[in-house]
């Protein structure tokens, strides 16, 4: 129940005992949990470093809990924080990218051996994806944007899938959230899992992204238009950029298998980036687009988000989303 928060189980079970027996000690701890008193006693050591209980003055070994709605509230102040600087160190690695790619054209060749190579079209990019599955010999890395594939692509991906993943080379791929509601792209997930592969989702993606051994990385020329083609980059600083990207990106990515986590108000972390994108003054198009909906779900959950706060306007939406702290 609160492993969003940084409670391992074990560590969540003394802080329900602690709760429900308030004063007990380390022995008493642990008969009601089932567990030694060295694991117990290492489960004291992080509630009381996550100011969640306290020890007693008359007896160390005996947790006092502190009262669940200070604690608790402390600890989400301060996953929020967390969660806003990492989506500050995003952005900013994001910003650095760009910056380099729109610095790079002017400078670049479109033949074999450029640190920056044009590939035009949707062929040209496919033909050069199976080459870097083939030569991948450590790990290959993935943002996937755009929501549920087409079947068609799904089927395209697997022999590649196949081929990276029977050298037992590392696949790691992240996906918007959006796919956990479509039920074949679920199974294609599970699939890869079976394979060996790493897959994970969050509520919006930057970019598509392909990384082979972290030497090589793949991106749209027009991360609008994905058919125009792709720029191969080999440029040693350009390509560590897009890898701290990714992996900021996976490090906060929810593995599959998993579920999504919600806010204390039972928000998911989906519905939460669409009041960011409104809140930033997306149209509902646009909001969609990112999250990988289509305008019809995105209205509808709109409307369900409105419903749960009371909200009769979108201007009123906004104001209560603030309220609530679900905005800052």
């Amino acid at each position: 129940m609160l492993e969003p928060l940084g409670l391992e189980e074990q560590t969540e079970a003394v802080y329900l005992a602690v709760l429900r027996h308030p004063g007990s000690d380390v022995h008493a701890l642990a008969e009601h949990v089932g567990a030694s008193e060295e694991s117990v006693a290492r489960a004291l050591d992080a509630l009381a470093d996550l100011a969640l209980i306290r020890r007693s003055w008359s007896d160390s070994r005996t947790a006092v809990p502190v009262s669940p709605q200070a604690g608790l509230e402390a600890l989400l102040a301060r996953q929020r924080l967390e969660l806003a600087e990492r989506q500050r160190q995003v952005e900013a690695v994001q910003l650095a990218a760009a910056e380099l790619i729109a610095d790079y054209p002017p400078l670049t060749g479109t033949g074999p051996g450029q640190e920056l190579e044009r590939l035009e079209g949707v062929a040209v990019v496919r033909q050069t994806l199976e080459q870097l599955a083939a030569t991948a010999q450590e790990e290959t890395l993935a943002l996937a944007p755009g929501g549920p594939q087409l079947p068609d692509n799904r089927a395209a991906s697997r022999p590649l899938a196949r081929s990276i993943l029977a050298r037992s080379v590392r696949m790691k791929t992240v996906y918007l959230d959006s796919v956990r509601n479509d039920p074949e792209s679920l199974e294609h997930a599970r699939w890869l899992v079976r394979n060996g592969a790493e897959t994970r989702t969050t509520p919006v993606l930057p970019l598509r992204l392909q990384v082979v051994d972290r030497a090589i990385a793949l991106v749209p020329i027009d991360p609008q238009d994905t058919s125009r083609g792709a720029l191969l980059v080999r440029e040693a600083g350009l390509v560590h950029a897009l890898v701290s990207l990714f992996d900021l990106i996976w490090d906060s990515a929810v593995p599959f298998g998993e579920p999504a986590p919600r806010s204390e108000d039972s928000f998911t972390r989906q519905e939460l980036e669409l009041l960011h994108l409104l809140n930033q003054g997306l149209t509902d198009e646009a909001a969609a687009r990112k999250l990988g909906v289509s305008l019809r779900t995105e209205r509808r959950m709109i409307t369900n988000i409105a419903d749960r706060l009371g909200a009769k306007s979108r201007f009123q939406l906004g104001q209560r989303s603030y309220a609530r702290g679900l905005l800052s």
